[in-house]
């Protein structure tokens, strides 16, 4: 543990550097903490945190950044309840209180909103539920040899899928089709659907058969979790270094690494994890705040990842909301 005064310069350079992102001095210590000391006695200070692992020096002469154990130290120690402004919650209630349509479409709209409020990039995985099966399926015809599959789940979710049909379908083969998929599918998981009897019609078991292979590899797919992703435009203005940016992008476009960064943080029973702390090498500079949110019926995750100089009080504070409204507006269907 830190005294008092250690821990207050601490908290000062912390939260001078994450508004920055410049190495913090002594004098400017001495003159926003209003510590009662000078600014000698404050390089004392600073000299003890870098020696202890909270502070680090970029380069000589300059002043001092945090560590990741300085960061972990602000966050569970110093940083105060963060809360929203009114503007920002009323845009949370005006959103959830207007979302309608397709679960995927609010799902990808609430990783946006979450993006906005923070200016990170926000993630939302939805788990899949075991309990859900298909309550009705249909095909439409989109161009010669293209059709797609349009099932809806007993939870309200609309899954759409491209099928390519290995013949031309006209309207009378794609609704025959649509009909021994219902007969298959009808009350079971979208990944299990039991065999279409054939019916006598070539053109539409064909048909029929690819749909229903397109759609339980599609759900297989799945089974870690639909990931959707916003906002990685604002995250990447947060970082100086080119090479960072490219880094961060490329793993954040993959959505197994994605899945299991968030499920390994909740695993550990963190909701904030700094740095190194999530083990995942190509995020060493970044921190991620996640959530996991409950629909009575499933369940999912949604976090923000950003740099690790993040505004951790408002950005725990804004996924803490948009979780519990995410979860509240799934569960009412």
């Amino acid at each position: 543990m830190l005294d008092d005064r250690k821990a207050a310069v601490l908290r000062a350079v912390v939260e001078e550097y994450i508004d920055t992102a410049q190495p913090v001095g002594s004098s400017h210590v001495a003159r926003g903490a209003r510590l009662g000391v000078s600014p000698a006695t404050i390089r004392n200070e600073m000299s003890v945190l870098e020696r202890e692992g909270y502070l680090v020096q970029p380069h000589t002469s300059a002043g001092r950044i945090p560590t990741d154990k300085g960061y972990r130290f602000f966050v569970d120690q110093l940083a105060e309840p963060g809360t929203l402004d009114e503007a920002q919650s009323r845009q949370v209630r005006e959103f959830f209180d207007t979302a309608h349509g397709e679960l995927e479409e609010m799902l990808r709209d609430t990783s946006r909103l979450l993006s906005r409020l923070t200016d990170y990039a926000a993630v939302v995985i939805r788990q899949p539920d075991e309990a859900v099966t298909v309550r009705s399926v249909q095909l439409v015809g989109l161009a010669p040899r293209v059709a797609l599959a349009v099932v809806v789940l007993s939870n309200g979710a609309v899954e759409k899928r491209t099928v390519e049909t290995p013949a031309d379908a006209d309207d009378a083969v794609l609704a025959a089709a649509s009909g021994r998929l219902a007969e298959a599918m009808a009350g079971r998981p979208l990944r299990e659907p039991a065999a279409a009897r054939p019916a006598g019609g070539e053109a539409a078991d064909a048909v029929a058969a690819a749909a229903a292979a397109a759609l339980a590899e599609a759900a297989a797919g799945e089974e870690g979790g639909q990931v959707y992703l916003g906002g990685v435009s604002r995250m990447a203005a947060a970082f100086d270094a080119v090479e960072v940016v490219r880094q961060v992008l490329v793993t954040l476009e993959q959505q197994f690494v994605v899945v299991t960064l968030l499920r390994e943080v909740l695993d550990r029973g963190l909701t904030v994890a700094i740095g190194t702390e999530h083990g995942l090498a190509e995020l060493a500079s970044c921190a991620v705040v996640v959530s996991p949110f409950d629909t009575g019926s499933g369940h999912g995750t949604i976090g923000v990842v950003g740099p690790t100089r993040m505004h951790y009080p408002e950005a725990l504070a804004a996924v803490a909301l948009v979780s519990d409204r995410l979860g509240r507006r799934l569960a009412e269907g």
